[in-house]
């Protein structure tokens, strides 16, 4: 296993961080393909053997349950001070006002539930889902600061939004004295690279490391682009987010990794490996050969030609993700 600094941090992190959306009872979400505990453990078992650290989690993941599961098989199967633990907080946990969001109240409150969820006294990196533009940026780094302070979360990072967005609130902290941000977790993928234009260029400036959520574009990178899944059919969201002109990118995946004899998750995942900022992307698991794609992803040096190919169909689209 390969590690890497988390961004200016003093942190190591597995270059191959385990999201655990993938972890959950199947009925308590709208994710019916989500594995219950028995079949989540030899998986998270599989990536602490692979020497993997990180794991990604949220709230919201099938109703705390990814929580749940996560924490009960880290505490079973590794020490707490070997495991770099990230969960996230935004999403509605309950109907009704307060259920949701990033005002003091809401983070106060959830970053308890997923402690307790969790089975730790503190988690290593405390994410916002989402941009919470219904709430002050100053009520909301406030909080994350002291949530900091008070022992709850080593660092602090955020997910998916405008780089103004993103800029405007390391600025709130900087000129405050609180917490910045440390890491974006962002939707980037080869079917999805809107992210060069502005995200990147702010994260790579400032020396915060990105956490590419999706990258294998939902599967559609790690399959022929005719073939479906489980998850492919009842993914709802998923299905918002790429267009049938990605097959010309899919089929450049398949070409390549033809030719080098390997899945085509390994050649998608080692193209994003070569990204500057990337850090670690973030891999959900099923199955066992999904960790040993990622895994062998980092041996897999691509040539510059070989990436020039798997880039040259990318068209720019609308934003999405957010």
């Amino acid at each position: 296993m390969q590690y890497v600094k988390l961004g200016r941090t003093g942190l190591d992190v597995s270059r191959i961080c385990v999201g655990c959306m993938s972890f959950g009872v199947p009925d308590r979400g709208p994710h019916p393909w989500t594995l219950d505990e028995e079949a989540s453990l030899p998986l998270i078992r599989q990536a602490l053997d692979a020497g993997i650290n990180f794991f990604d989690t949220a709230n919201v993941y099938s109703d705390g349950t990814s929580e749940e599961i996560v924490g009960r098989a880290l505490q079973k199967y590794a020490r707490r001070d070997e495991i770099v633990l990230a969960t996230k907080v935004h999403g509605a946990m309950h109907a009704g006002p307060n259920g949701h969001g990033l005002s003091r109240k809401a983070i106060m409150t959830e970053i308890d539930n997923s402690l307790r969820r969790l089975g730790t006294d503190h988690v290593d990196l405390y994410q916002i889902h989402r941009f919470d533009s219904a709430t002050p940026v100053e009520e909301t780094m406030e909080a994350l600061h002291d949530v900091v302070k008070a022992g709850k979360a080593r660092y602090i990072g955020a997910s998916s939004m405008y780089a103004w967005q993103f800029a405007k609130a390391q600025h709130t902290a900087e000129r405050h004295g609180w917490t910045r941000f440390v890491s974006m977790q962002n939707h980037y993928n080869l079917l999805y690279r809107e992210e060069e234009r502005e995200m990147l260029p702010l994260c790579a400036d400032q020396q915060v490391a990105t956490l590419p959520w999706s990258p294998l574009a939902r599967g559609r990178l790690a399959r022929a682009w005719d073939t479906d899944t489980e998850r492919s059919r009842t993914d709802r969201f998923g299905s918002t987010l790429y267009r049938e002109g990605d097959r010309e990118i899919v089929d450049a995946v398949g070409r390549v990794a033809a030719a080098r004899g390997v899945p085509q998750a390994q050649v998608a995942l080692a193209w994003l490996l070569r990204q500057e900022t990337v850090a670690a992307p973030i891999v959900g698991a099923t199955r066992a050969r999904h960790l040993e794609d990622a895994v062998a992803a980092l041996s897999l040096d691509l040539t510059d030609e070989e990436a020039e190919e798997l880039g040259r169909p990318y068209t720019t689209r609308p934003v999405s993700g957010h």
